[in-house]
């Protein structure tokens, strides 16, 4: 859907990547000063390459040696910014239709009602934007990129201006939005929780450069990201579902490539897909089964690598059926043998689960597993 080879210079900054994707959602990853911005203004004709070829949905957009550049406004992209860029002296329903294009038999218009039932509009209509909170202006303007009839959405960092409660409001939208509308998206964050709960493909971008690409499962458990997701985050994603619930101890078991894993119980139908997110601090290794602990999670894995990381920490890499990282001290690789092949048992301390694309909405859960 996405096809973007670009070479741009803004200052001392080089951006040269090349990515594509293939629809649904597309996430630009990265730290900040990594050039997501400015990769997705690129996309949208407010700022011109120094060269490349930009494709969107088939349509060529942008070819340097071609001599094409598309004005944005023909572009047909819908564009939400960190900031809501609301007009202040007119109503939501006039903000909603601004710029609204006309639809045709081929390619049918999202409509207003649509929009409003979606995003929860109907009572701020005939308000203006001054007495609306942030979340509010932020589902303002997601609405109007909509009625734009875009053929791509670009998100980017749509929640970051917001506190934690409007951010799991709004990703709760922005999940119906995508499983609603037909409508690709690239969402444009730092933030592990959106990436996992949102994307259906990450491109990881560090100094202006792709350091991955691929499904979330993939790239989010690779170790190359972890100078970008620091110590707290730094983990693996597993593809999962829910297998069963045990009322009696108000628990959930989950499937997953590497057998089950159980956590407190989350009001989930059985076969919901869902992501679970593994960090690397939340990993104990042992040489034998352990007995008598009150840990629920323990996996079976092979070692595939081990790599020393900062000061005292290193970072060992397990095949327990999808990658899996422990980060553990230097002295404890020494003491456990941990070299590539030998097998190990993994105890999970604790794991996160981020809802998946199934239509489900709401908040993402933080399950804590000491039980």
């Amino acid at each position: 859907m996405i096809e973007a080879t670009l070479r741009h210079r803004l200052g001392a900054f080089t951006l040269d990547l090349s990515f594509h994707s293939e629809g649904g959602v597309v996430a630009l990853f990265g730290a900040s000063g990594a050039g997501k911005t400015t990769v997705a203004n690129l996309i949208a004709g407010l700022l011109r390459p120094d060269a490349g070829r930009i494709v969107v949905g088939g349509r060529e957009l942008f070819d340097s040696e071609r001599g094409i550049d598309v004005p944005p406004e023909r572009r047909r992209l819908g564009y939400v910014f960190q900031e809501d860029r609301l007009f202040p002296h007119i109503s939501v329903r006039r903000n909603l239709t601004y710029g609204r294009r006309p639809a045709s038999a081929a390619d049918p218009r999202v409509t207003l009602d649509q929009v409003v039932d979606i995003l929860g509009l109907s009572e701020l209509l005939g308000r203006r934007p001054a007495g609306l909170s942030s979340g509010e202006k932020q589902r303002v303007a997601i609405g109007r990129a909509l009625l734009a009839n875009p053929r791509l959405l670009v998100m980017d960092e749509p929640l970051t201006n917001l506190d934690a409660g409007r951010r799991a409001e709004i990703l709760g939208f922005v999940e119906r939005l995508r499983d609603t509308f037909a409508i690709p998206i690239l969402y444009v964050s730092h933030s592990v929780e959106e990436i996992v709960r949102l994307a259906d493909q990450v491109v990881a971008i560090a100094e202006g450069q792709v350091i991955a690409a691929g499904s979330v499962e993939d790239v989010m458990s690779r170790r190359e990201l972890s100078p970008i997701l620091g110590p707290f985050d730094a983990g693996a994603v597993m593809a999962a579902h829910v297998e069963a619930h045990d009322r009696r101890f108000e628990l959930t078991r989950l499937g997953v490539k590497a057998g089950t894993l159980t956590v407190s119980r989350i009001d989930l139908p059985v076969g919901t897909r869902l992501r679970v997110r593994v960090r690397a601090r939340d990993v104990i290794l042992a040489r034998t089964m352990p007995e008598h602990i009150s840990t629920l999670n323990v996996l079976m894995g092979t070692v595939v690598e081990v790599a020393a990381s900062e000061g005292s920490q290193a970072e060992v890499l397990l095949d327990v059926g999808s990658p899996l990282w422990a980060r553990v001290t230097r002295r404890s690789v020494e003491a456990l043998g941990l070299v590539p092949g030998i097998e190990v048992h993994a105890l999970i301390k604790a794991v996160a689960i981020d809802r998946e694309a199934a239509g489900y909405g709401g908040a993402t859960l933080s399950v804590d597993d000491h039980t």
